[in-house]
């Protein structure tokens, strides 16, 4: 009798389905993501997939939104508007490299779409707002760094927000080739402590100014 209320439970089938979706979808990308393996996951049907999702794109378009809402949000839990600038910053900083770091399937979802050129999110208006509040606190922490004379004035918020994700991103992108090229297993948790320690440092060089490294670096 529990079993046939849980199969009637809409919100609990689409959880169900949005969370196999997932899986599938960061596992194999869009193309070879399969309808059937999806339900069968979900412990449902393709037949109340489609009728609560449409198809195979929708949904991968939803799984895509809900994606980049799990990381704002919890960029958003930082509440770095009340942390001290340089705090704050490497607060964000070591925020980015532990998310992605901890949700590998959060950087195959977005190397996925963006094989597609963006083309599932580039009218979601979701995505817009999302974008818009985190660029916004970027822009904020910034602007206060620079009234108190850490950071370099009008720095542009974009541009930095990119390369406190871009440090994290490559480095576990390519995590595997890197490993041979290199010679060295950017996995270890040696590797992993110095690279934190390193994305801090050339994003701290990147924002500061003189003085603000001098003190830094001084200990002050």
């Amino acid at each position: 009798m529990a079993l046939k209320k849980q199969l009637r439970d809409p919100e609990e089938t689409k959880r169900r389905i949005m969370s196999a979706a997932k899986y599938e979808f960061a596992k194999n990308g869009l193309g070879g993501a399969r309808v059937d393996v999806i339900a069968a996951r979900a412990k449902s049907n393709k037949r109340m997939m489609y009728h609560y999702f449409g198809d195979k794109e929708r949904l991968f378009t939803l799984v895509i939104e809900d994606a980049y809402a799990d990381f704002r949000e919890a960029e958003k839990a930082l509440e770095l508007d009340h942390e001290e600038p340089i705090t704050a910053l490497r607060k964000l900083v070591a925020f980015n490299w532990d998310y992605f770091l901890k949700n590998p399937e959060f950087i195959t979802l977005v190397n996925s779409e963006n094989l597609h050129r963006a083309k599932h999110i580039k009218n979601s208006k979701r995505m817009l707002e999302m974008s818009r509040n985190f660029v916004g606190r970027m822009k904020n922490l910034l602007e206060r760094g620079a009234k108190l004379g850490l950071f370099h004035a009008n720095m542009d918020a974009t541009q930095v927000q990119i390369s406190v994700a871009a440090l994290a991103y490559h480095y576990l992108t390519n995590r595997h080739t890197g490993t041979i090229v290199f010679e060295r297993d950017l996995m270890s948790p040696q590797a992993l402590k110095e690279r934190l320690e390193f994305n801090t440092l050339t994003v701290l060089r990147m924002v500061c100014t003189p003085q603000t490294l001098q003190k830094l670096e001084q200990g002050t």
